[in-house]
Order: structure tokens, then sequence, then C-alpha cells
């Protein structure tokens, strides 16, 4: 958390955070509310899964991804901001709506959104077991599939419309929409379903830019580097400073800085993008 005695006063907007209970989701939230927006937390516990890349035991990772959004939101009130939490499952279709509707009657009218959340499976089309850091692989399925789009792609499309629908309704000319992607053009082996759907909400999130525009709203895509969520292993790291693509191991906090650039008033004209950051 940045120091409060910097912090802004209000500045009268509301966001939309999911996946805000832990990592880039987390630091994405404190950041907004340093800036005096005033944030709805959402997430949703998840129990510890063994191909996390974690091991058989439950380590920090798990017990981050397995945590409630309420310390978050808590942290953002002590630091004399304002934050809710409330956990939902983005895999129901229902659910984006009601996140609008609880964040207008605890918080305000949303003007930012940020698409974090994600439905993590770890699929692939090869016979290999593992992949190269030992976790284990399983095939493309229906339900690997069906996890994966639902909370990567289908949910985000469903806020985005959701958002345009009521920013149009109340005459708004001012909003930013954020979505986080991972894998790239060629694809993302080894995490087959999930870079598929990365890059359907990519789509997404790109005819939004053009579709919107008019409404005074932004929407751009982040790829972050390798972040440190508490996955981050010694052969990970190895790995990144081996790679001729990979320039860091990057901490929330550094993603969440850039996304907060992105729903500031200086980057009005930044807008239909897909920032890499290395």
């Amino acid at each position: 958390m940045r120091d409060t005695s910097q912090r802004t006063a209000p500045s009268g907007h509301v966001a939309i955070v999911t996946g805000a209970n832990q990592g880039i989701g987390a630091a994405t939230a404190k950041a907004l509310a340093a800036r005096g927006v005033a944030v709805l937390c959402t997430y949703l516990r998840l129990p510890h899964a063994p191909d996390s890349g974690s091991g058989d035991a439950p380590g920090q990772y798990d017990s981050d991804r397995a945590a409630g959004g309420e310390a978050v939101a808590e942290e953002i009130r002590r630091a004399g901001g304002s934050a809710e939490a409330h956990e939902a499952d983005l895999s129901d279709p229902g659910v984006p709506a009601r996140l609008f509707d609880i964040a207008e009657e605890r918080l305000g009218p949303v003007d930012i959104l940020v698409n974090n959340a994600s439905g993590w499976v770890q699929d692939s089309f090869t016979p290999d077991p593992e992949d190269r850091f030992g976790r284990p692989l399983r095939p493309v399925t229906a339900e690997t599939w069906a996890r994966q789009f639902a909370v990567d792609a289908r949910a985000p499309a469903l806020l985005i419309g959701e958002f345009a629908r009521r920013h149009r309704a109340r005459g708004a000319d001012w909003g930013r929409i954020v979505g986080l992607t991972s894998g790239a053009e060629l694809g993302f082996p080894g995490e087959v379903s999930y870079g598929a759907a990365k890059a359907a909400q990519t789509d997404y999130t790109m005819s939004a830019a053009a579709e919107l525009a008019d409404l005074g709203i932004t929407a751009n895509v982040v790829h972050p580097p390798v972040t440190d969520t508490g996955w981050v292993t010694d052969e990970v790291r190895r790995f990144v400073a081996s790679s001729p693509a990979l320039f860091h191991v990057a901490e929330p906090a550094e993603v969440a800085e850039v996304i907060a650039f992105l729903v500031s008033d200086e980057a009005a004209l930044v807008s239909g993008n897909v920032l890499t950051l290395r």
C-alpha cells in the first residue's frame, strides 16, 4: 500500500475489480483506492489445486487464492479509502449484472471496470504427463474449456456489456475498461484453453474500444510479464533470466501502476491497445 499521506481526495470514480483478493487484482484495488477511486473488490475463494504449480501441500499461493476479499477492502478503508468486498462466481452468467447493482447501491455508478479474474485451468493437447516446471498436464475436455471460457471470456464480455448499457442509460461521458491477458498470437502451449480464453477477452476489449469510443470510454488490455503472485519458483526465475523475450519477474504492484495509469485522465488517448509489459 502506498504512503497514505500522499492519497488524493476522492475522485468521484467507482471501479469494479474482479479477482481482487490476491495478486494483481488486490494490488490494483489498492492502487486505485490510493488515487481516490471507490472500489468493489470481487473475489471467489478457490481451494488448493494440485496442478497449481505450488506442490502437494498448500503454500502461500494457494492460501492467497483461498482467501476472501474483505482483508483487501479493510486495508483500503484503514488507509482512508472507500472499498467493499463481495464474493461472486463469475462462471454464473447472472453475476455481472448483480455486481453492478451491488456497486451502485454501496458505492455509486461504476465508470471503471478491471477484468482481472481468471478461472485458470492448465490443459494441453500433448500426451506428456507434466510441463517443463513439473506441473501435471491434463487433456483438453469440454469441462476444462467451459470452466476457462466462462470466467476468462464470457464474464468479461457480459461485464463490458453491462458497463456500456448503464453508462449510456445515465448519459455518462467518461469510462475506462482494462482487461488482463496472457499467452501470445501463436498460442499458449501447455495452457491452451487459458490462452484461447484470454485471446477472446482481448478481442472483446478491442471491439469495445471501437464501439464505445463515442461514449467517452477507453478500453485496453495489459499483458503482464511473469508476475510473482506466489507461484514463481527459482526454476521459473531461471527460465525468465535465460529467455530472450522475458525481461523481468514483476511484482503485482508494478503491474497495478500501469493499470492505474490506463484508467487515469492522462490516458484519455490510450485506447484499443494491448500493452505488453516486459
